[in-house]
C-alpha cells in the first residue's frame, strides 16, 4: 500500500502514490494508519505511517495564513476517509500584543480522495487543548471546553466552558450545554451507540482555575474529576453529571496520556493513561485507574512518549537517539533524526512487541507538543 522505501523527494511521492492507493481503497479491507503531525501543520507537512509495511507517506501542508504563525494544541479526527484539523493555539501579527497568543477557531478538512485541504465553518468558540470526539455512526464531531494556552507557555492562557456540535453533512456548528466548570487540557470520548444503549460524551482530566505563586507565577490547578454529557431526544440535547475524583488526595497530581480502545464485543471501551512508564486502565465501575502494564523499555533521557492506539493496540513510540536541540539548529537539512522505536500493548493478549523504522522527520518530535490521530483507507 506504502512503499516502505520512499525516494528522496518526499512532495512528489504522495502524488505519484494517489492513483494506486485509491485503487486499493476501493477494492481491498480497510487498513488502519497512524496520522502524525510533529509541528504546525501549515509550515510542514504531517505524515501517513502503515505499521503493516513499515511506510511513511507526506500529506500536503495545509493552507497556509500569512498573518498567523505558531499553531499548536489543535485537535485532529478522522470521519470516514476525511481527516479533520480543528481549533488550536497560535500568534497573529494583527493581535496586540503580537506575542500574546489567540486561540482560534479554524476547521479544515483533508479529503483523501482527491488529496486536497478545504477551510469549512469556523468554531463558534475559538479553542485549543480542548476535548474532541467524532460522534459514533454518525457524521459529527464534538468539542468542548479549551482555552488560549500555547506550548511556548508552561501556564496561564485563558480556559472556557464552551461545548459545540458539528454537522459534518450541513457544515455548521451548534452550541450545547456548557461544561459544569471552565476546563482545557481536557480529553474526550463516547460510551455507547445511542442505538440499543444511551450514548455518553466523557470528559476527563486538564486544568480548570489556577492560581498564583508570591502572586506573579501562575499554577495551575489539575482536575481529578470527569464530567459526562447523557444524550437524549434523539441525540439533539442532553444534561451533564460529574463523576467524583477519580483519585485522592496526594496519589497523583494530574492525569496522563489518555486513549480510548473501542470493543464492539464489550459493552464500554477501554480506556487507558500513559504515566511516565506506567500503563493504567480505567474502572467506570468504581471510577479509579486500574495498573494494567510497564512499559518494558523506557523513554530516553529528557525525552517523552507519543501514545496513540491503532487497531485495538496501544502504541508508544519514542526515538532510539535523541538529538541535543542545539543540534537541530544546525543546517544540516538533508539528514533524518534516525530510528523510532515503537513498543506495542495488546490489552486483550496482555502481551508486548516492538517495531523499529526510520523517522522520516527532520527534527526529533517532541511527542508532548506532536499531534496524532488514527484513520482507517
Amino acid at each position: 500500500m506504502l512503499a516502505s522505501n520512499p525516494p528522496a523527494n518526499y512532495g512528489n511521492y504522495f502524488f505519484l502514490l494517489k492513483p494506486f492507493y485509491l485503487s486499493v481503497v476501493i477494492i481491498t479491507h480497510l487498513s488502519h494508519l497512524l496520522c502524525i503531525f510533529p509541528q504546525d501543520p501549515s509550515i510542514a507537512s504531517p505524515f501517513l505511517f502503515d505499521p503493516q509495511s513499515l511506510a511513511w507517506c507526506p500529506l500536503p501542508p495545509m493552507p497556509c495564513n500569512p498573518h498567523v504563525y505558531g499553531l499548536c494544541n489543535f485537535t485532529s479526527v478522522s470521519v470516514g476517509s476525511n481527516l479533520y484539523v480543528l481549533g488550536g493555539s497560535l500568534f497573529d501579527t494583527r493581535s496586540f500584543p503580537m506575542d500574546r497568543p489567540s486561540p482560534t477557531s479554524s476547521n479544515f478538512r483533508f479529503n483523501f480522495y482527491n488529496n486536497s485541504w478545504e477551510c469549512l465553518t469556523p468554531m463558534l468558540s475559538p479553542r485549543g487543548s480542548f476535548a474532541c470526539a467524532a460522534v459514533p455512526d454518525s457524521d459529527r464531531i464534538l468539542v468542548a471546553g479549551g482555552g488560549s494556552r500555547h506550548t511556548m507557555f508552561a501556564a496561564a492562557g485563558s480556559r472556557i466552558r464552551s461545548v459545540e456540535c458539528y454537522d459534518i453533512e450541513k457544515d455548521e456548528w451548534v452550541a450545547l450545554d456548557g461544561l459544569p466548570r471552565f476546563r482545557a487540557g481536557c480529553v474526550g470520548f463516547f460510551v455507547g451507540n445511542g442505538k440499543e444503549k444511551k450514548r455518553e460524551f466523557w470528559v476527563m482530566g486538564g486544568y480548570g482555575a489556577s492560581r498564583t505563586i508570591s502572586g506573579v507565577f501562575p499554577v495551575d490547578e489539575y482536575c481529578r474529576d470527569a464530567v459526562v454529557f447523557e444524550f437524549r431526544n434523539g441525540n439533539e440535547g442532553g444534561t451533564w453529571r460529574e463523576v467524583g475524583d477519580m483519585w485522592g488526595e496526594g496519589e497523583k497530581l494530574r492525569i496522563g496520556k489518555i486513549v480510548v480502545v473501542e470493543d464492539e464485543d464489550q459493552e464500554r471501551p477501554g480506556v487507558f493513561m500513559l504515566d511516565g512508564n506506567e500503563i493504567f486502565r480505567y474502572d467506570m465501575a468504581s471510577n479509579r485507574w486500574l495498573e494494567e502494564s510497564r512499559v518494558p523499555r523506557q523513554a530516553p533521557y529528557n525525552s517523552s512518549f507519543g501514545f496513540n492506539v491503532l487497531d485495538g493496540e496501544l502504541y508508544i513510540m519514542t526515538h532510539l537517539n535523541v538529538v541535543d536541540v542545539m543540534e537541530t539548529r544546525r543546517p544540516r537539512q538533508h539528514k533524518r533524526t534516525g530510528t523510532l522505536y515503537i513498543q506495542i500493548y495488546h490489552p486483550k493478549k496482555k502481551a508486548w512487541r516492538s517495531l523499529i523504522t526510520k523517522s522520516p522527520f527532520h527534527h526529533p518530535m517532541d511527542f508532548n507538543n506532536t499531534v496524532m490521530c488514527t484513520i482507517r483507507l
